[in-house]
């Protein structure tokens, strides 16, 4: 097994690696958003190729494929030993309804659904304690923040969690649950094309908060292998069909794929982890794969320091393109 460098996790004790597994597409088809189908015993392949290769962690919630993500995972990891294993995460708070599963999921966070929820992912995942519990929105539900935040962290108290996190919220929403109990960490959508968390992450910055973002290559858009052919032949599906990324937006997303192809063939590897990467308080990135080859090919931005040089040039690009929104450098 492969080393990679770690860092603290906000104040959780946990260290972990610059790149983190996504297992949103292994959840596979038949769910509001799916990635369109996907083989079981080649997504426990990518899961135990990232761990050879130095990976120790991965993130899932009870939403992808309604449960059957957590299951792969703990198929992938069932045989490894205690000492090799990698941190879990999951969340909470999207709840699906098993008589229409292909219908809009409710974000759902009511102390006694986050209960239910909880105590399903422990059977999915096969393990005593959750490493690290997420809201994965706020509530839909009417349940207020400060109601559903305590059940999450009771629940560390508890024992059932290690740490507890918010996804999706803003820093108003993290000034509130931070009174209550500390956040151990966020995790918000972030890339070069998506850069509204900055003010969010700088939050985590100065409260000792971790920061794992998602998405940093824009659900695929900024991988350089994305093409305005394969927008047009996604699957009815794939989640991605229905997306303004992938439709009325696409156009400038590609010319700033395009732009950051000079900088990704200098370094020999997409640039767009890296970037995410180099802004103050971000600990990790998330990056999917269905497959061994996918790790192998966003693997290398766990080790790549990008240069002020590369951050003026990324800077530039998003300027001459104006895709997406928000600040343009760290």
């Amino acid at each position: 097994m492969e080393k990679l460098t770690t860092t603290d996790l906000g104040t959780t004790g946990m260290e972990i690696t610059a790149v983190g597994f996504g297992a949103w597409a292994i959840g596979g088809s038949g769910w509001k958003y799916a990635w369109g189908g996907q083989d079981d015993a080649e997504s426990v392949a990518a899961i135990r190729h990232a761990v050879e290769r130095g990976v120790n962690w991965i993130d899932t919630a009870a939403i992808y494929g309604l449960g059957h993500s957590e299951e792969v995972v703990a198929r992938a990891l069932a045989d490894l030993p205690l000492a090799d294993r990698p941190y879990v995460f999951t969340k909470c708070g999207v709840v699906w309804d098993e008589s229409d599963r292909t219908a809009e999921p409710q974000h759902v966070m009511s102390p006694a659904s986050v209960r239910r929820e909880v105590d399903a992912s422990l059977r999915r995942l096969g393990v005593e304690r959750i490493d690290l519990y997420q809201v994965h929105w706020p509530a839909g539900d009417g349940t207020p923040l400060e109601a559903y935040w305590q059940v999450m962290a009771d629940l560390k108290a508890e024992g059932k969690v290690r740490a507890i996190g918010l996804s999706n919220h803003d820093v108003p929403q993290l000034d509130r649950a931070d009174k209550i109990a500390h956040v151990d960490s966020l995790q918000p959508p972030f890339s070069a094309i998506n850069r509204a968390a900055a003010e969010e992450i700088a939050w985590c910055a100065d409260h000792g908060t971790g920061v794992i973002v998602y998405s940093p290559m824009q659900s695929g858009l900024l991988t350089g292998a994305f093409t305005r052919e394969r927008a047009a032949s996604l699957p009815a599906d794939d989640w991605r069909a229905r997306a303004g990324d992938f439709t009325r937006l696409l156009e400038p997303n590609l010319a700033l794929a395009d732009a950051l192809r000079p900088i990704a063939e200098r370094h020999g590897v997409s640039v767009a982890v890296a970037w995410t990467l180099a802004w103050r308080g971000v600990t990790g990135a998330i990056a999917g794969a269905r497959s061994p080859e996918q790790v192998d090919g966003w693997l290398p931005a766990a080790t790549l320091r990008l240069t002020d040089a590369d951050l003026d040039e990324v800077a530039a690009a998003i300027d001459h393109t104006g895709a997406g929104s928000g600040p343009n450098r760290p």
